[in-house]
């Protein structure tokens, strides 16, 4: 059965985090709804806390069915032992010699070819413009470039590198979106830029299909639709290429950027 809990706190992230101590779950195991976006007000004057519902799946509560009582059974006489008949040795069969198996040698899997950096125009003013970019920001971070095709590939390697990924990514996706405009600028054909650091983006995407799998199972069990938190372009895509041939539900967005979500719907027709 589904239960929900409201909690308050100064901002958004601070009453999601308190509900989830009190329930003591993940955040992927809850739908978050935002009811009321908290304000600071003027020196502290007409603050208004943040208020959010956190929706959480709870096991049933039913009462123990006692056991059925189980009959008591008299013990049946133990049978007489009859005299087993005497029967002569014979010799055991003479086991002929099996040949050994031949082993065959294994080859080693090669290892998969890892992508060689580029150093071409674009690949330059990339690093260029990054390089340019952390040096104002402070942080020291190295970029590699890679290409497939008309996507360049950028890993930032270095210490520290959560300053540059921030709180889901937010800093990882303005700095893939300055580096995207900075490069195409003046540029007659277009070429995509994909930035990640610490595998950032893959573990990500696995919460993301972790987290729609959980949510599709629910619309489906309980038969209403659920809405996720506020997402990227690219993290609703995610959760609609995950959902796109799962049963019994569809995915569509609402709403306007940045508190764009996506809605996970109970389809009965889709199978």
């Amino acid at each position: 059965m589904l239960k929900y809990l409201e909690v308050t706190g100064k901002t958004e992230e601070e009453a999601v985090a308190k509900g989830l101590a009190q329930l003591g779950l993940d955040r992927d195991d809850v739908s978050l709804e935002i009811l009321e976006r908290g304000r600071t007000g003027f020196l502290g004057i007409g603050s208004v806390p943040a208020k959010v519902k956190l929706t959480y799946e709870a096991p049933d509560e039913r009462s123990p069915v006692p056991p059925p009582p189980v009959a008591e059974k008299k013990p049946e006489p133990a049978p007489k032992p009859q005299p087993k008949p005497v029967q002569k040795p014979q010799p055991a069969p003479r086991a002929e010699p099996k040949p050994a198996p031949v082993e065959k040698a294994e080859r080693p899997e090669a290892p998969a070819p890892k992508a060689q950096p580029v150093d071409d125009d674009v690949a330059a003013a990339i690093v260029k413009f990054q390089t340019g970019l952390f040096e104002h920001m402070g942080v020291a971070a190295t970029p590699v470039v890679t290409r497939e095709g008309d996507t360049y590939q950028v890993v930032l390697e270095g210490e520290n590198m959560g300053a540059l990924i921030g709180h889901r990514g937010e800093t990882l996706d303005a700095i893939q979106q300055l580096t995207g405009y900075a490069v195409n600028r003046g540029r007659g054909h277009r070429v995509r830029v994909h930035v990640d650091a610490e595998g950032y983006r893959a573990r990500r995407e696995e919460s993301l299909n972790r987290l729609a799998r959980k949510t599709a199972g629910k619309v489906v069990k309980y038969r209403r639709n659920m809405t996720l938190e506020a997402m990227n372009a690219y993290e609703r895509h995610v959760i609609h290429t995950a959902l796109q041939d799962y049963p019994g539900v569809t995915t569509y967005s609402t709403g306007t950027e940045p508190n764009r979500r996506t809605v996970v719907a109970y389809d009965p027709g889709k199978r």
